[in-house]
């Protein structure tokens, strides 16, 4: 396996580790974890979560600091995680107590 490769298989490694602990996070606090990993043809959100009324969609980034974490979020993916979580949103039965 060449380095890069390897590298890869490592990144995607740390990034699981990343988002199931981030759900862990979530369920301390409260929140019922409703999806992992949830794709649309729009995008992708990494993790939904639901407090009573309240709906969360993240995006996990595994950086050193949080400014190089928000960094990573480009614009564009931005765009796609909100059009994929406007999807969720329709498909919920409670959609209109939902915030």
């Amino acid at each position: 396996m060449s380095d890069r490769a390897n590298d890869r298989r490592k990144a995607l490694g740390r990034g699981h580790v990343s988002e199931y602990l981030a759900a862990l996070y979530l369920m301390l606090k409260g929140y019922r974890i409703v999806a992992l990993g949830y794709r649309t043809k729009l995008g992708e959100i990494d993790i939904i979560a639901r407090k009573r009324n309240l709906a969360i969609f993240v995006e996990v980034k595994a950086r050193r600091d949080h400014m190089s974490a928000i960094d990573a979020v480009s614009p564009t993916a931005q765009n796609r995680i909100r059009a994929a979580s406007d999807l969720w949103l329709a498909r919920q039965r409670d959609y209109a107590v939902l915030s």
